[in-house]
């Protein structure tokens, strides 16, 4: 072989070696992914949405830029919620953001590795998604809204607003969890009216047994289903006049008498903090659960005034927001 043929050689190993570190720094790392896992849909979720991802930016992560985020809905059902849990946990995504106890279940059945951070109305001690609120354990922590907490006060408001009432029904998916809004009904004289529904037709049901037990007026627990349901609930309320009280101010928005509970917003956003955290290299396990601080009273007096109600200027005082 001729030296000029071992020169060139030479000469084009060495471009060839020069070009790998090159494409070596031309590299990115791989995008987190972050799962979404809820029973609602995409379009009824997007609003709440906005805080979560305000919670990711707060801590510096940005959807479609430094991390992607794979949604997936129940639409309006839990029976898919297994199955596309199951996908989440075959794609290895970093954390799984988990909206409802259906989807939290159906999660943490499938991996003790994969971090969950779930927001959930159902006490996370006792259903067993936590060991304790301070020191979760396991892989497992998230936000709580204390909807079962909060009823005995909205049963305080009703009753402010409706002194004479004896009858309260009491709109939930579930039957636990009620005594202590059944002991401050006792307190007051007052008789609760448990009204379970896991479904539309069954929501239809049970006004008609409010009807039938000439319940007064009626508390709506806060849960994914009755979000989802939320036309058919103010439906309902107005065509048979119930005083009704929701969890949350949007139903007041569009036409319901009261509402009285957390900014759900603020615990999207609390929940995409979260999720940024252990991004970040936080464990859940020492992430403790995060119950509201900020609750927000709300008043729609059109809708009073449609009822025939006149709204004593005590309750018009506490109100954190009067819709006329």
């Amino acid at each position: 072989m001729s030296i000029c043929l071992r020169r060139r050689e030479f000469i084009a190993g060495l471009g060839g070696a020069a070009a790998w570190p090159i494409t070596a720094r031309g590299q990115q790392p791989a995008r987190p992914v972050i799962g979404v896992l809820s029973r609602s849909s995409g379009a009824a979720s997007e609003f709440l949405l906005g805080g979560f991802r305000k919670g990711l930016s707060e801590t510096g992560f940005f959807e479609g830029q430094n991390v992607a985020i794979e949604y997936r809905w129940g639409n309006s059902g839990a029976e898919r919620l297994p199955e596309l849990a199951a996908d989440l946990v075959r794609r290895r995504v970093s954390v799984i953001y988990t909206i409802g106890r259906q989807a939290t279940t159906a999660v943490e059945t499938l991996t003790t590795t994969i971090p969950v951070v779930f927001l959930t109305v159902v006490d996370p001690v006792q259903s067993g998604l936590v060991a304790s609120l301070n020191r979760p354990g396991g892989n497992v922590t998230g936000v709580g809204t204390m909807t079962y907490e909060l009823a005995p006060k909205q049963l305080g408001i009703l009753h402010d607003l409706l002194p004479r009432a004896r009858r309260i029904g009491f709109l939930t998916e579930g039957v636990t969890q009620i005594a202590n809004l059944q002991a401050a009904a006792a307190r007051i004289g007052c008789q609760i009216d448990v009204l379970r529904a896991t479904n539309s037709r069954e929501i239809d049901a049970a006004f008609d047994t409010l009807l039938e037990n000439k319940t007064e007026a009626l508390i709506v627990n806060g849960t994914i289903l009755f979000g989802i349901r939320r036309a058919q609930i103010l439906t309902l309320a107005a065509r048979h006049a119930v005083p009704t009280i929701y969890p949350v101010r949007g139903p007041v928005l569009a036409g319901g008498l009261m509402s009285y509970g957390p900014i759900v917003t603020d615990q999207y956003r609390q929940a995409g903090i979260y999720v940024g955290r252990i991004l970040k290299g936080e464990k859940p396990a020492d992430l403790p659960v995060m119950l509201p601080t900020k609750f927000k009273f709300v008043i729609n007096l059109q809708t009073a005034r449609t009822l025939g109600i006149e709204v004593p200027p005590t309750l018009l005082a506490l109100a954190d927001e009067i819709n006329e």
